[in-house]
């Protein structure tokens, strides 16, 4: 297999060396050059046309974020962004996955950053996996015609009950970040259900994409908190490090946090979330998976399918998806009722909602 050539754009010599060292332990990658700010980075890009970037948020003459807009504009490629958990490095982070960055790297705490090493499996599958990711999806998605597939519309019909609350479950991973963007901008502000949100990411990083969402759209987005009783019009994002589920209080449902075990090597996971939504017999519930490596979200969407009738199961094309990993995963169960454009993913909910 051809290997794949990455450039490393980071302002400290130090960054660049250890990135350079940690990346060309593994035979597939080949770092075939660096570059000290986004002004270089840019020159470097155009010279040495790499498959992968890793790059820096904070440098100097041109910082990560314009640097990335510029590579989005003019010669779209996979970036990987490294980032400070700060508040203002995870703000700017949340803004590079909006700017089309496939994926990010949280540095190790520390002014030296010595414990780099501590991540370096991260950064190698990272860097591998961006090499592998359809970028052109995050520039062009918004343009393309969108079609809806209704897979098994025997399945679809739900108990025509009008006393049957309501209930959306959503799970994403790469390429989510934008994706989520796309789908709860949509939303009404009167929802008549509340939005549960599983997005592999890690802790502290959740609580800025809840915050920088919740500015853009109609309904309420807000990191969720142990306890809260679920409310209608509003969005809740699994905090990073933390499973979400939800329990019955009374006849509410609220939600319930914890930190047993990883699932398929994530915290959160919507397996865990979907899995939490059996035997809710009074709800229609919503599940959705969109983009991301892997196959989480599968296996729990099959069993609420399995488990209920008043379970409409939606999965992201392949003709939308960043990663067509965890869609993919979820419509190989035969399962899925619909398979859905990005763009399309809220109108078909509002539409089944309103039915």
């Amino acid at each position: 297999m051809k290997g794949i050539r990455v450039l490393v754009i980071d302002d400290s010599a130090f960054m660049r060396k250890m990135i350079t060292d940690i990346l060309e332990q593994d035979s597939r990658l080949t770092v075939i050059g660096t570059a000290r700010n986004g002004e270089d980075g840019l020159r470097k890009i155009r010279e040495l046309s790499p498959d992968v970037v890793t790059l820096d948020i904070e440098m100097p003459i041109m910082d990560g974020l314009d640097c990335l807009q510029q590579i989005m504009k003019d010669s779209p490629l996979p970036v990987v962004m490294l980032s400070s958990l700060t508040a203002q490095g995870a703000e700017s982070t949340m803004k590079a996955m909006e700017y089309g960055a496939i994926d990010f790297i949280q540095k190790p705490s520390g002014a030296i950053s010595l414990d780099i090493e501590t991540i370096q499996e991260e950064i190698t599958k990272k860097v591998f996996e961006a090499a592998n990711v359809n970028v052109k999806r995050l520039i062009t998605v918004d343009k393309e015609k969108t079609s809806t597939i209704p897979i098994t519309p025997k399945k679809t019909k739900l108990l025509q009950q009008s006393s049957l609350k309501k209930l959306i479950a959503i799970g994403a991973s790469t390429g989510g970040p934008r994706a989520l963007q796309k789908v709860l901008m949509q939303l009404p502000e009167d929802l008549p259900a509340p939005v549960l949100i599983v997005q592999h990411m890690p802790q502290g990083f959740t609580k800025s994409l809840a915050n920088r969402l919740n500015t853009l759209c109609q309904v309420h987005v807000k990191e969720a908190e142990n306890g809260e009783v679920l409310q209608k019009g509003t969005v809740y994002i699994a905090p990073g490090d933390f499973h979400m589920t939800v329990r019955k209080v009374g006849m509410s449902l609220a939600i319930q946090l914890s930190q047993t075990a990883q699932r398929l090597g994530h915290r959160p996971s919507v397996d865990v979330m979907f899995e939490s939504l059996l035997g809710l017999d009074n709800y229609e519930t919503y599940a959705i998976v969109l983009t991301g490596m892997g196959s989480d979200g599968a296996r729990g969407l099959e069993m609420l399918k399995k488990d209920s009738n008043q379970v409409v199961a939606l999965a992201e094309s392949s003709a939308s998806s960043v990663v067509y990993g965890m869609p993919k995963a979820a419509f190989q169960t035969n399962q899925v009722d619909h398979v859905v454009h990005l763009n399309d993913v809220t109108n078909t909910v509002m539409k089944l909602i309103g039915e």
